[in-house]
């Protein structure tokens, strides 16, 4: 019996990983997982481009927009994903833009650590209305000199999660020894066609209606400081929603903030081991089919 494949359709935003992720899911009967860390949070639909069938992958739709999620709450929710697939025999295909986490599984990271309790949290938010942000930053540095120097102390959020790591003491071993032949794939694009293909994208979710989603959101309790709220382009919706922002002007500002981000994700695949480059425009064998024939 053939070993399963795991397998990762990586690259840049907007680059058509997913249509070929799905694609070739769909042949070879593979699990899809998503690999995007936003994604991940509930309401968060159309700035976030989520697949128009949620129900094919895993780890869409997982967290609340005001909780905090980690690499290695992936890689543990990724484990699980495994071992049944592994138990199936079925091939995983997991897709999307957060380099870090396909980095993190396909390498075994084990120096990770695993999300803070609700309860550690709370805690700490607390000491730092009680005692103030400078307070806690110097405990932190007390604790552990070389997390405090490489964080912003002015930022709670940041000083917040610092502590958490360094007050959570057991490492999480995310190395597994599953029986899966690794492949990772990316797709390249020539800026000048990424850049078109982002400025498209960026019109037509904005006409989808995005800004009345992120309305929406506001609406039912969702706070501009959350952390789904980090996601590109969700608080230049707010402001076009409020009417803070024209029209034009709020395009420019997304289209702008993602052609940085594919800018930051094209260095990264650089860097990337064992990496399989297929041109998206279909040059040559074409991405579909230079994926199926190298798993066959």
């Amino acid at each position: 019996m053939k070993t399963p494949a795991l397998i990762a359709i990586m690259g840049t935003t907007a680059s058509g990983k997913s249509d070929l992720a799905e694609e070739v899911a769909s042949t070879i009967g593979a699990r899809l997982i998503s690999a995007d860390a936003f994604q991940i949070y509930r309401g968060f639909d159309i700035g976030t481009n989520k697949p128009p069938d949620r129900s094919r992958y895993a780890l869409i739709d997982i967290k609340d927009p005001n909780e905090w999620f980690s690499v290695g709450e992936w890689i543990e929710l990724v484990r699980v994903e495994l071992e049944q697939a592994s138990i199936n025999q079925q091939d995983v295909l997991i897709v999307g833009g957060t380099g870090l986490y396909i980095r993190a599984l396909f390498e075994g990271w084990s120096d990770l650590q695993p999300p803070p309790s609700l309860e550690l949290r709370h805690e700490l938010d607390e000491r730092i209305k009680k005692e103030g942000l400078p307070a806690v930053f110097r405990l932190l540095n007390k604790l552990d000199h070389a997390v405090a120097q490489r964080i912003d102390q002015y930022n709670p959020a940041r000083v917040r999660r610092a502590m958490e790591k360094v007050l959570t003491k057991t490492d999480l071993m995310v190395a597994h020894h599953l029986p899966f032949r690794k492949h990772k794939f990316a797709l390249d694009l020539p800026v000048d066609e990424l850049n078109n293909r982002i400025e498209a994208r960026t019109n037509a979710l904005i006409e989808s209606g995005w800004p009345e989603e992120t309305g929406r959101l506001i609406s039912t309790g969702v706070s501009k400081d959350d952390p789904a709220m980090r996601a590109i382009g969700y608080r230049t919706c707010l402001d076009l929603y409020e009417g803070n922002l024209s029209l034009t002007h709020a395009r420019t500002l997304i289209a702008n903030a993602t052609r940085r981000y594919a800018k930051r994700q094209r260095t990264w695949l650089r860097s990337e081991p064992e990496l399989v480059r297929i041109d998206a425009l279909g040059n040559g064998k074409g991405p579909y089919r230079t994926v199926i024939e190298a798993l066959a």
